[in-house]
C-alpha cells in the first residue's frame, strides 16, 4: 500500500497494545504454519471486511452485484447486528474496510455505522462509485471519522468510463470527489484520505497518464491501478489490457492466457482478514464474492468461536496442500494494485 506519510501515522495511530500484540500473533502463527506445513491460528484477524449492502446502481459487467447474478441472499446490513459483531472485535481488529459486494452508501446507515467503528478508534476504509457524493452527504461522509475513502473511477471520459462502469456517470464522480475535497478544507480534516482506484482494462489504459492529472486537479491524495479479474480468460477478453503489467494474464505459446499468481501452498489472507456479509455470514476471502464457502454464522455463533472453528481449520489445510484446488484461488491475484508513482 502507497500511501501519504500523515495517512500512515493516522494508521498507527489507532494501534493499541492489544491490538499490535494480536497483529504480531497473526504473523507469527502464519510464518511457523509455513514452516510445519500445517495450519495454527491462535489470533483474531487484523483487518474485517463488512458488507453494507449487495445493492447497486451499475451495471459493470465482470462483478455478481452488477450482473445481478447472486445466488446467496440479497439485502442490507442492520445497525444492530453491526454493533454487535463491533462489541466483539473492535478490541483486537485494527482495519475495518465497509466494502465487499454492492455500493455502501446505498445502505441508509451506512456513515451510522462508520462513525460507531471511528469512535472505537479503528481504522476504516470503504469503496464507491461515487454516485451519492453530494454535498450534504460529503459533508456527513468527512465528520463521520472515515478514514479512507477508495473512489472507483475508470476512465477520464465518459465513453471510456461508461464501456465498464454501466450506466454511470463521470461527471457525478468527479463532483463526489470534488465535494469531498472541498469538506475536508472547510472541516479542517486530513481524513478521508481520498484515492482514486483505476481498474485497468484495455478499453481505458490509455488514459492513465490522464487519470493521474485529473486527481491532481481535484486535489485527490493518490491513485490506484487496479488489474482486471475476468473470469473467462482461457482464450482471452476484450477486458484484458495490453500492457503486462496492468494484467492478471499472459499469454502463453499456444496463444491462450493463464494466471500470472503461481498459487503457492498458503495466503496471508487466511490469517490476517476475512469478510462478513450483510446477514452475519462469514466467508474467507473477497474472492468468495457468492459466499460458496460459509464458515459460520454470526447469528449462532460468536466471532471467535466461528474463526477457530473446525470449518475453518480444514479450508486452511486444505489450501495449504492444493490452493490451486479450491475455486476461489483460480483467479486469485492478492496484491496486483499498482500506484501511481510505482
Amino acid at each position: 500500500m502507497n500511501t501519504h506519510p500523515v495517512d500512515i501515522l493516522n494508521l498507527l495511530s489507532k494501534l493499541t497494545f492489544r491490538r499490535l500484540s494480536n497483529a504480531s500473533l497473526v504473523w507469527l502463527s502464519y510464518t511457523w504454519s509455513r514452516i510445519i506445513g500445517k495450519p495454527w491460528h491462535p489470533a483474531l484477524p487484523i483487518s474485517v471486511s463488512v458488507e453494507p449492502t449487495t445493492s447497486c446502481n451499475l451495471r459493470c459487467p465482470e462483478c455478481p452485484s452488477g450482473l445481478r447474478s447472486f445466488t446467496r441472499p440479497t439485502g442490507m446490513l442492520q445497525t444492530e447486528s453491526f454493533r454487535r459483531m463491533l462489541d466483539e472485535i473492535h478490541r483486537d481488529v485494527l482495519y475495518l474496510t465497509f466494502y465487499f459486494q454492492g455500493e455502501p452508501f446505498l445502505n441508509p446507515a451506512f456513515l451510522e455505522m462508520v462513525n460507531m467503528a471511528s469512535k472505537r478508534k479503528m481504522y476504516t476504509a470503504t469503496s464507491t462509485n461515487a454516485h451519492y457524493l453530494d454535498d450534504e452527504t460529503a459533508r456527513r461522509t468527512v465528520e463521520s471519522g472515515l478514514d479512507r475513502l477508495i473512489i472507483s473511477i475508470d476512465g477520464s471520459t465518459q465513453e471510456t468510463y461508461e464501456q465498464y462502469r454501466i450506466g454511470g456517470r463521470l461527471d457525478k464522480v468527479l463532483e463526489g470527489a470534488a465535494n469531498i475535497v472541498k469538506w475536508k478544507k472547510q472541516l479542517r480534516k486530513s481524513t478521508p484520505y481520498v484515492v482514486f482506484q483505476f481498474l485497468v482494462v484495455k478499453p481505458n489504459e490509455h488514459q492513465t497518464e490522464e487519470i493521474i492529472k485529473l486527481a491532481k486537479e481535484i486535489g485527490v491524495d493518490d491513485v490506484a491501478f487496479k488489474t482486471a479479474q475476468v473470469y473467462d480468460f482461457e482464450h482471452g477478453n476484450p477486458l484484458i489490457p495490453e500492457t503486462d503489467k496492468y494484467s492478471r494474464y499472459y499469454k502463453k505459446a499456444d496463444g491462450t492466457f493463464a494466471l500470472k499468481n503461481k498459487l503457492l501452498n498458503h495466503c496471508w489472507k487466511l490469517w490476517h482478514s476475512c469478510v462478513i456479509t450483510w446477514d452475519g455470514s462469514i466467508v474467507p476471502c473477497c474472492f468468495d464474492k457468492d459466499a460458496g464457502h460459509k464458515m459460520g454464522s454470526l447469528n449462532q455463533h460468536s466471532f471467535r468461536q466461528i474463526w477457530a472453528n473446525e470449518n475453518y481449520r480444514q479450508f486452511r489445510s486444505s489450501l495449504m496442500k492444493s490452493r490451486k484446488e479450491i475455486d476461489i484461488c483460480k483467479n486469485c491475484s492478492e496484491g496486483t494494485k499498482v500506484w501511481a508513482n510505482d
